[in-house]
Order: structure tokens, then sequence, then C-alpha cells
């Protein structure tokens, strides 16, 4: 079985303790520790929860809201829109590299790594946490969504005065899960090279 107990910040495993018991989440690591055996899979099983891992729940401050993870070879490790230095930035992430270099003046960084942004209270979490090789969105609705709802819905309650920044109409989804007489949100388009152009810069505050 995917152990969670290793790979997760002792400050989630309380936060989220109800989660880990539920029969929908024993569901999807079954499910995982037979695809990981059969298939391809993407990150690493011991990246799964790297979000989790790298930005504890009492840090917190930011939460960017991703879809899946990258699924080509080296790319994911856990954290949304972020690849290991040494990897080719996709060019998602070059649109967010170059927005902010447009709109703050902030450099381009020589590698794609956004373990930095973590390990300053950012929350990289995509909605689904694993993916087949060179098929993107191929583990939809096997389990992630719901427990990625209840962590945005346990840091809406237990927490106050995050920013949630949802990217994409995935991510716009998810507003009606938080709060947002204590919250933060900014919506925009996705930064994909097929949204980005026109819209990624268009950003709404609520």
């Amino acid at each position: 079985m995917i152990s969670t107990t290793c790979n997760i910040d002792p400050t989630w495993q309380t936060a989220l303790d109800p989660e880990f018991e539920k029969s929908y989440f024993k569901k999807l690591m079954e499910t995982l520790e037979k695809e990981y055996l059969s298939e391809i899979i993407y990150p690493p099983q011991s990246l799964i929860f790297n979000a989790f891992s790298k930005t504890p729940f009492d840090k917190v401050k930011v939460v960017i809201l991703g879809q899946d993870p990258y699924h080509g070879a080296g790319q994911a490790h856990g954290l949304c829109f972020s690849v290991p230095e040494g990897i080719k930035p996709p060019r998602s992430l070059v649109n967010i590299f170059k927005e902010l270099n447009n709109d703050l003046g902030i450099q381009l960084p020589i590698h794609g790594s956004l373990d930095s942004w973590a390990n300053q209270g950012v929350l990289l979490l995509n909605t689904t946490l694993t993916v087949k090789a060179k098929q993107p969105l191929s583990h939809q609705n096997i389990g992630w969504e719901v427990f990625t709802d209840a962590v945005i819905e346990t840091l809406s309650k237990q927490k106050k005065g995050l920013v949630f920044l949802l990217w994409g109409r995935n991510a716009h989804a998810k507003e009606t899960l938080i709060d947002a007489s204590k919250h933060h949100v900014l919506k925009a388009a996705h930064p994909s090279p097929f949204s980005a152009a026109d819209t990624f810069r268009k950003r709404t505050i609520y």
C-alpha cells in the first residue's frame, strides 16, 4: 500500500486524518498500487504527496491550483506547474515566469523548479495527483478530486487570510469550496499557451 505517513508533513496528517480513513481514499490507494505495477505513472510514488511535504499545513499562505501532473518523462515531481531542475520548463510554466517578469520585473529563472515557492508557504496543488505517461487527465474520477476538494475545504475552514489562485475552468469550479469572506480568491485563465496569450493576464479579484 502506498504510504502517506512518511510522505506528508505531520501537520497535514493531523488536518486530513479523517480523509485517510475513508473508504474512497483506501480504494484510491489500492488502485494506484496496482497501476504503478502495470503502467508508467507520474510522479514517482515517493513524490505523490510532495506538495504536502514541502509546505506544512501551518505554513500555507497561498494556494495555486493546477489540474493534473505533467505526463512526460521526468517532469512531474508532485508540485503543480513545477518541474525538477534540469528538466526543460513546459510552456505553461514559461508563461507564468514571463508574466512575473512583465508585471513585477522578476528575472526569468534558469530552471523550472518551484521548490522555493513551496518552501515559502505556496501550496502547489493539483486537483489530480497522478497521471499515466503521455495520457493527460487519465487519473480523473478515480478518487483524487474527492481528496483534493477536502484539502481545499479544510484550508478554507481552519485557516484565515489565504490567497487562492484559480487558473482555468477546472480550478474556477473549486471556488464554491472556499469561504470568500475569510480568504482572497483570484481567478484567471490557465497559463497554457492555448489561453495565456489573451486571457491569463486578465485577473478577477473577489
